[in-house]
Parts: C-alpha cells; structure tokens; sequence
C-alpha cells in the first residue's frame, strides 16, 4: 500500500493505545505482519518533554520505518511545537489525537472532545501541518454523541488544512468502547473523501477484517484492541484478504515463544521494575481463556522479579503442552 509517501507491506495498521502500543509492541506487530504502527500518543505539553514515560514514547531506535507517531492536546501552538519535537526525535509520520474518549483526556478538551468545536479543530489541524514538513494525520471518532455525528464536516476540515489520511473509529465519544461499532458513517466519509481513510473499531478477525472492508469502502483497517495478546492477528488478515482462506491459529509453543520475545524487550526497554510491572498486562492478554489461566495469572501479579516472571510463565506453557503428547493449538485449548 502507498500511504503518505511510503510503500507499506499491506493496509492493516496498529491502532494508537495509551500503555500499550510502545516501541516493543509496535515492533512486535511489524513482524507479525502490520504494515504500520502507530505510537501510544504523546502529550503536547513542553512541562513534560523531561519526563522519563515521554522520553520513553520518543524513543524509537531501530523501529521499522515508517515512524508514525501521535500527539494530542488541545492548543494549536503547543501541538504545533509538540509535532517538532517529535519530529527531531525520529517521527516521519505525525498523528493527531481526536478519537480518545479518556475522560482525563476529555476533561482538558482534548481527543474526542475536540469534536464539539469545529473552528479549534481547523486551528490545530493548520497550526500542526504546518510547523512540520511530514505528513500528517488524524484520527477521529463518529461525533460525540449519536445526535452530533460530524466526521463528515470534520473530513472538510481536515482536507482543507493539508491533513494526508483520516482514521475514524466507528463510535461516538459518548459511546466509549460499548455497543457495536457503526461502518455507515466510515462509508459515508469515505465515498466524500479525497484523502485515504481508515476504518477502525471492532476488527477482531479476518472474516470481520473482510467485512468492514466491503461495508464502508475504506483504504486500510486499525487494529486496536484485538490484537492485545494476539499480535498474530495481522498475519492472519493479510492472509485471509489475499487467499480468502484461514490460516491455522498458532501452536502453544509459538505463542511460548513470541510472548517470551516480547517479555525480553519490554524488559530491556522499561528496565526491571516497570518492565515487570508493564509486562504483567501482556501476559495477561496472552493466556487470556486458555486452560488454568485464571489462577496463573493471580499468581503471576504477585511476583516482583523478572526471574520469578519468566519461571512462572515458562511452567505455564510447559504444563499446557504436557498435557497431551503433541502441542495444541489456539483453539482447542480455549474450547
């Protein structure tokens, strides 16, 4: 796919998610098949540039190119000077926040509550565009509430300011993350839109993958949450997508595996303390339905140290595999 002057490997990209999309995470899914990633958002408050969790979200050493990297606040200026930092720090794609529904996000009239007004939408998008000589991006929700859907007016915008691609997650901002996600407002900004848009909201498998492609039209699809604990999510819609069959779900021991590569990262890249404390979630999200796991991962977040982490995880899997004489797969252990 050709997107904002890259060629990518296909169209399925990583949504941005507070805590969770960070540099070994990202890195994880481009080599599970996204074509793109796109980082937990930056603030754009310069009071925070120091602070240990943002030079962490600015660090992007040997991550697969492009580097799309996300910003939210609420001031055209400081989102203008946010987008150079990040840009100095290695980003070669900048994403705006306008989708986040986070009340602490919302509270300071950023992400989604951008939504409500329109002029300081216009602003932001101007001010961000150009300060930097990359292209830009935004991500947004369906309106605020179902009796204010707006994207439509918000597209007019966005293309107006020079913005190169616009994500929209198929729910209001009152919506949170409830109910289903609705396609007919994607397909509606779509069949107006000059610019790629891409489709976002409840991707959790490759039938689903295929459905919403044909449903609104869209260039590329945003996968969030359903590929916490299950980065292999992305090969399994390129897959589909190109063959229109499904590929096996993973054997226990490549989920071993994989979850033991992304351990060791998240703990080169947080150090011990946070990177125990960030890694309990994912280890979580891995076993999450599978035989036992409740009590395992009960037992898992009591431990405090890397060693005791990796032991715990280690004879959880190697149990799953003693159980028969072969090694099951995904499936058949969560049936």
């Amino acid at each position: 796919m050709h997107f904002a002057g890259y060629t990518l490997r296909n169209n399925l990209f990583v949504a941005p998610m507070a805590g969770v999309t960070d540099r070994p995470f990202r890195q994880l899914c481009k080599q599970m098949g996204a074509g793109l990633a796109v980082s937990e958002m930056v603030t754009s408050n310069s009071l925070l540039y120091g602070s240990a969790k943002t030079k962490r979200r600015a660090n992007h050493e040997g991550e697969v190119q492009p580097v799309s990297v996300q910003i939210a606040g609420a001031d055209p200026a400081m989102m203008a000077e946010a987008a150079r930092y990040n840009v100095d720090h290695g980003a070669q794609i900048i994403d705006i926040n306008m989708g986040c529904p986070a009340k602490k996000v919302c509270n300071v009239m950023a992400g989604s509550a951008l939504l409500q007004n329109e002029p300081l939408v216009g602003r932001i998008l101007d001010a961000v565009v150009g300060a930097v000589d990359i292209p830009v991006t935004l991500k947004i929700r369906t309106g605020w509430d179902k009796s204010n859907r707006n994207a439509l007016s918000i597209l007019k915008v966005a293309e107006s300011a020079g913005i190169r691609a616009l994500a929209i997650h198929g729910r209001t901002r009152a919506c949170g993350y409830t109910g289903d996600a609705e396609y007919e407002t994607i397909a509606a900004v779509k069949a107006a839109a000059r610019i790629p848009v891409i489709a976002n909201g409840d991707i959790t498998s490759p039938e689903k993958a295929k459905r919403v492609l044909d449903a609104t039209g869209a260039d590329a699809l945003m996968i969030g949450r359903a590929a916490q604990g299950r980065p292999w999510i992305f090969r399994e819609i390129e897959h589909f997508l190109a063959t229109g069959e499904k590929l096996p779900p993973p054997r226990v021991d490549e989920i071993h595996r994989v979850l033991r590569g992304h351990l060791a990262e998240l703990y080169a890249f947080y150090g011990t303390q946070t990177g125990v404390r960030v890694a309990r979630k994912h280890i979580s999200w891995y076993t999450k339905g599978l035989a036992g796991s409740a009590q395992f991962r009960h037992a898992m977040n009591q431990l405090p140290t890397i060693d005791a982490q990796l032991a715990a995880v280690d004879e959880f899997f190697l149990d799953l595999a003693a159980q028969n004489d072969r090694l099951y797969y995904l499936e058949e252990l969560a049936a």
